[in-house]
């Protein structure tokens, strides 16, 4: 795939956007007493990217914010939980990419959020070789599609205010 410089210094800054806004949301103290759930502000970015950009751009921009973020972080282990997450969420914004509208980007969101977490529980299980932790999926499946809904908004207004950047 070619890509030209303006691409990729867009991917750069969109990459640099997206694991700061990790960072600082890594910060901020878990209000719920569930561990876990946050409203992954970063997947703002992932969503503008997919709908702006397109898939290859945006699986090299969740990439390397996942890996960087995990190094950064000092938290390797969030590696896995992060990857198979990202991929289940980037995998079912890419099919849903094909189905919504300009108008129902934020459809696109709760959609990823549902998978996000689907991959998580499935990585937690593995590790854990605890299959009773399914019985959390409707509690992150609650808080998914709340965060989803809040990210894929914030993305969908991003797309149709900002100018097309390529």
């Amino acid at each position: 795939m070619k890509m030209n410089t303006k691409k990729l210094t867009v991917m750069a800054m969109l990459t640099a956007v997206a694991l700061i806004i990790f960072m600082v949301e890594a910060q901020i103290p878990n209000p719920s007493p569930i561990p876990g759930i946050k409203l992954g502000l970063a997947n703002i970015i992932t969503v503008y990217a997919m709908f702006v950009l397109g898939p290859i751009p945006t699986l090299m921009i969740l990439l390397v914010r996942v890996v960087l973020g995990s190094v950064f972080s000092g938290q390797m282990m969030i590696l896995f939980y992060s990857l198979a997450g990202g991929l289940l969420c980037y995998a079912s914004m890419l099919v849903m990419r094909r189905i919504v509208t300009q108008k129902q980007i934020w459809v696109c969101s709760v959609i990823g959020a549902i998978f996000h977490n689907i991959g998580q529980i499935a990585v937690a299980i593995w590790i854990t070789r605890t299959p009773a932790l399914i019985a959390y999926l409707p509690v992150l499946f609650v808080s998914g599609i709340c965060a989803g809904l809040f990210t894929g908004l914030c993305a969908q207004y991003v797309v149709n205010r900002l100018p097309k950047i390529l």
